[in-house]
């Protein structure tokens, strides 16, 4: 398994720097970029490496000779979005990431499920969170029937014709959020839908991380690594559903947090153990959004204490036996 970074968290920085800054971290392998959407794209030209081979073979080869590999390409949108034009961006610049996989030999891209609103004619997504009144249950079936199962059935065969692999990140706010909605999609859509597994976002809603792991198996295509730590103080007075702004930070439920600062490091060799048992041997790409650590701290942190649990190397045979 290889220690990874999304590298949006050094937006700032030019390509070659951001190179430079992930190298001096020291144990980091892989790098996670972003193509548009939400992540942004300040690391890579999407429409220039589609259209020009020579460039897309020199920006691949800067990146070898770094000694680094791109674990996926990343571009977090809504391709349900009831505002049509929206969901046509994030659809092309997600059917755009997925030939720029291909060329550059990446296996994995990256995005969210997405959200459609309650039925034909709305302007902003509508996540449904509860069965009653029946009218969401309504929307809830008419939001999967009529949009995210046509579309991500035919985004399925696109990613497979581009031998290209689809990690959803389970996240609320999307239809996909947790482990039951993600082998939902992967039953009605097919194999080439999986998910990005990122633990903070489980954390938060109660799902021991280990079993969820084991529940979604080869369903897991790329990993994250970024924790979060519960105020049990506001959690015992509002419980964990928060939509306040991630700036009133002492007043929210949870905080996503560097890895380590959330939950200890058995907590963190669990998940590790757990990956390892479905078979799990890529990257744990690490997204640093911690507000009360600076970025370069909160790298160094989340490093380090990957370094001390990930397992580099095949495990032993049972000799004992």
């Amino acid at each position: 398994m290889k220690i990874g970074l999304f590298t949006p968290v050094l937006a700032s920085l030019g390509v070659k720097d951001m190179i430079a800054k992930v190298k001096s971290f020291g144990r980091v392998e892989a790098i996670e970029l972003g193509t548009g959407c939400w992540p942004g794209s300040s690391h890579i030209d999407l429409d220039l490496l589609l259209t020009d081979p020579a460039a897309a073979r020199e920006y691949r080869q800067m990146i070898t000779d770094s000694g680094l590999v791109i674990s996926a390409l990343s571009c977090h949108g809504n391709p349900l979005h009831p505002d049509e034009d929206r969901a046509k961006a994030d659809d092309e610049v997600f059917r755009k990431t997925i030939r720029l996989c291909e060329r550059l030999d990446v296996p994995v891209v990256v995005n969210f499920s997405g959200c459609p609103g309650d039925g034909d004619g709305a302007s902003h997504p509508n996540w449904v969170t509860t069965a009653w009144p029946p009218e969401f249950h309504d929307i809830l079936e008419w939001q999967w029937t009529q949009k995210a199962i046509p579309y991500w059935s035919d985004a399925a065969r696109f990613a497979a014709n581009h031998n290209v692999s689809v990690a959803l990140e389970p996240h609320p706010g999307f239809l996909v959020y947790n482990v039951e909605t993600a082998l939902k999609l992967r039953a009605a859509c097919g194999p080439s839908i999986g998910v990005n597994f990122d633990p903070s976002h489980f954390f938060w809603q109660g799902v021991d991380i280990s079993t969820a792991i084991r529940a979604l198996g080869s369903a897991i295509f790329h990993v994250h690594a970024k924790d979060v730590a519960i105020d049990e103080y506001n959690v015992r007075m509002n419980g964990v559903i928060d939509a306040k702004s991630y700036r009133r930070m002492p007043d929210r439920s949870w905080l996503f947090r560097t890895v380590g600062w959330g939950h200890d490091e058995l907590e963190w060799k669990k998940i590790v153990s757990a990956l390892r048992l479905i078979g799990y041997d890529y990257v744990m790409s690490i997204e640093h959004e911690d507000a009360l650590a600076s970025v370069d701290e909160g790298l160094h942190q989340a490093v380090n204490f990957l370094s001390r649990l990930v397992l580099t190397q095949p495990p032993a045979e049972p000799w004992w036996t």
